[in-house]
């Protein structure tokens, strides 16, 4: 009895060691999120209101400037960057990755601030925000495996992407308008799963550099659900400017 109640003990200490070592994990994963956010807003605030937009629209013709699509596509080759950061556990280099990632996605949304009222976006951000801290909760703490409805997300992901396209040509209402629907379907449902899937990267055995790499990986998933959702709901709930 008594090797039982040390090998108990043991056991039970264990445990909490990896629970406490995911929450801190997490809570990194949460801490970059909201960096990134962060960074994200302070841009596109930024570039809204100053006479620096220019470098990045040609504001009369409504089009980007050159240096505006370098911005735009920036994003797509940060992800690959900092994905090859995490793999060899560099977290300085792929949390530096991420702010550029971020401060490039500010200038994507800098329109947002001319097409909206101030208070529909606050509005908006604080709706999207709830929503997002609900699911990601969800994720957090579900014991279902969510790896499945992953998969299943991610097809209806590149749905959306398809019919958005498609939309470019067609110019269809309902279609735009079940594309919005889908959008806030689709990226609450991945908040839940990319919650899931940023916990069950983390490992005890990983060194605090390798943690703190997945960790801004993890978040770099989160900051997208949280930009996306909050833009499909701006569709729905945003005021635009007359």
């Amino acid at each position: 009895m008594s090797f039982d109640y040390q090998r108990d003990t043991v056991v039970t200490r264990a445990a909490a060691m990896v629970d406490e070592g995911l929450r801190q994990y997490m809570l990194k994963v949460y801490n970059y999120m909201t960096l990134g956010l962060l960074v994200t807003a302070f841009v596109s605030y930024g570039l809204a209101h100053s006479t620096l937009a220019a470098l990045f629209f040609n504001v009369q013709a409504g089009t980007l400037s050159g240096l505006g699509w370098v911005a735009v596509l920036l994003p797509f080759a940060l992800v690959f960057m900092m994905g090859s950061a995490v793999r060899t556990g560099n977290a300085a280099k792929a949390l530096t990755l991420f702010v550029i990632f971020s401060a490039a996605f500010g200038v994507s949304m800098t329109t947002v601030f001319w097409a909206y009222t101030g208070l529909s976006i606050l509005r908006v951000f604080l709706i999207t925000a709830g929503m997002f801290l609900t699911m990601s909760l969800y994720g957090y703490t579900t014991k279902r495996d969510l790896t499945k409805f992953g998969s299943f997300l991610m097809m209806g992901l590149f749905g959306i992407i398809i019919a958005m396209v498609v939309n470019i040509f067609v110019k269809s209402a309902p279609l735009d308008f079940a594309v919005s629907v889908l959008g806030v379907v689709i990226f609450v449902g991945l908040t839940a799963f990319d919650t899931f899937k940023a916990r069950e990267w983390y490992s005890e055995a990983d060194s605090a550099e390798m943690t703190n790499a997945k960790a801004i990986f993890g978040a770099l998933d989160l900051y997208m659900d949280f930009i996306n959702l909050f833009l499909y709901m701006l569709r729905f709930l945003g005021d635009r400017r007359n």
